[in-house]
């Protein structure tokens, strides 16, 4: 069995590679049914806005990877921090991201989180 904290990263990487593909059904998966977002310009999503701008509004998504990865677990939450790269609108971004997760049954599911601000 894999380490709660590599289960983690599993359900983060697996809900990057559903934001990239714009696979909204995925994407809803991975969400908490009360997650909330801020953008690295400070907007705020639910998960109904946030999957509708990134799956199915003007956006066009083709990767977002994660890099020097540290996930704290305590019971059923863990708080994922990277630097991720997101490509968009043949566009790179790099900059910080810090995700919740929470612990649903047997499935870990993105509560909250927030990127930004754009590293040069």
């Amino acid at each position: 069995m894999r380490s709660v904290e590599a289960q983690v990263v599993a359900a983060a990487e697996a809900r990057a590679a559903a934001l990239a593909a714009g696979d909204a059904e995925a994407l809803e998966a991975w969400l908490h049914p009360r997650f909330r977002w801020t953008s690295h310009i400070g907007e705020s999503f639910d998960r109904d806005r946030y999957i509708a701008n990134n799956t199915g509004g003007s956006l066009q998504w083709s990767a977002q990877t994660l890099a020097d990865v540290e996930v704290t677990v305590v019971a059923d939450t863990a708080v994922l921090r990277c630097v991720v790269t997101d490509r968009v609108d043949d566009e790179e971004f790099r900059m910080p991201m810090t995700q919740t997760w929470v612990r649903e049954g047997q499935r870990w599911q993105c509560l909250a989180g927030h990127a930004g601000p754009r590293m040069t």
